[in-house]
């Protein structure tokens, strides 16, 4: 049991999890616009996202912190530099515009981590825009790459499907600030420690509700089905959020949710 919470802990904390939740999100993409699987497109945002989250995660800790490196964390760093030549290798594979547009969000990955302006912290730490950052970030890499990359003609359908998904990504992170609110600096100014956990699971719950119904416009039966079953899954991750739950409860199960929707489209 020990080794397995250890290689458990170990693909969670080299961001392999959230990565292949972002990995999946990009399968959906491909599938709500017809688009033919592109090998290169999402390995690209698989591995970007281990170097992303791992640049973000442990930076600090090493540079700022100045933490003595331990043997796991090594190897996430090895990890983590060979996500680096792959995502180089994948990056030459995208059209110019993708590639162009890609690091636009590495640059935002950057000003979320490190401070570009003098005596100023890093957006990471600006007073509540956080959640819209990392936001944003996901719906760039998950449905604006694939889709510009797949040389579509943007539509109203193409708005209408970021707005879902960044309403996606911001419901997950409302689990995330709930369950951090004990830890998280009061200077942060999040959705809980603004509006009380309360409020937030009513706002993540009225959030879902038009997610769902603006689907009625835009997704096949099957698909409407299928997204009801991850919407209702997701009101009970916000029901029972509170701060004595697990890390387990959002590192894992919560970041699981794109990763089941990507399952339950493929096979159902």
């Amino acid at each position: 049991m020990k080794l397995l919470k250890q290689l458990l802990d170990f693909y969670l904390n080299s961001s392999i999890h959230v990565a292949l939740s972002c990995y999946a999100l990009v399968q959906i993409t491909f599938h709500f616009f017809d688009i033919q699987y592109d090998e290169p497109m999402a390995l690209f945002v698989f591995f970007g996202t281990i170097v992303g989250y791992n640049f973000v995660k442990y930076d600090a800790l090493v540079r700022v912190n100045k933490k003595p490196v331990g043997s796991q964390l090594k190897v996430i760093a090895v990890l983590s530099f060979i996500s680096i030549l792959l995502v180089g290798y994948y990056f030459f594979h995208l059209k110019r515009i993708t590639q162009i547009v890609s690091v636009g969000i590495f640059a935002v990955t950057a000003l979320y981590t490190l401070p570009f302006f003098p005596n100023r912290k890093n957006a990471r730490n600006w007073a509540g825009v956080k959640i819209y950052i990392v936001a944003l970030c996901w719906v760039g890499a998950t449905l604006v790459l694939p889709y510009i990359n797949a040389e579509i003609p943007f539509t109203g359908n193409f708005f209408i499907k970021c707005i879902q998904r960044f309403v996606l990504v911001f419901v997950l992170i409302l689990v995330f600030e709930i369950l951090d609110l004990a830890n998280d600096d009061p200077h942060l100014k999040t959705v809980p420690q603004t509006i009380g956990v309360k409020r937030t699971k009513i706002l993540g719950f009225s959030l879902l509700v038009p997610f769902w119904i603006v689907g009625i416009i835009t997704f096949t039966l099957h698909d409407l089905i299928i997204n009801l079953v991850m919407v209702v899954m997701l009101m009970l991750f916000i029901y029972f959020a509170n701060t004595n739950r697990s890390k387990y409860y959002t590192s894992f199960w919560v970041e699981s949710v794109p990763i089941f929707w990507w399952l339950m489209i493929a096979f159902l």
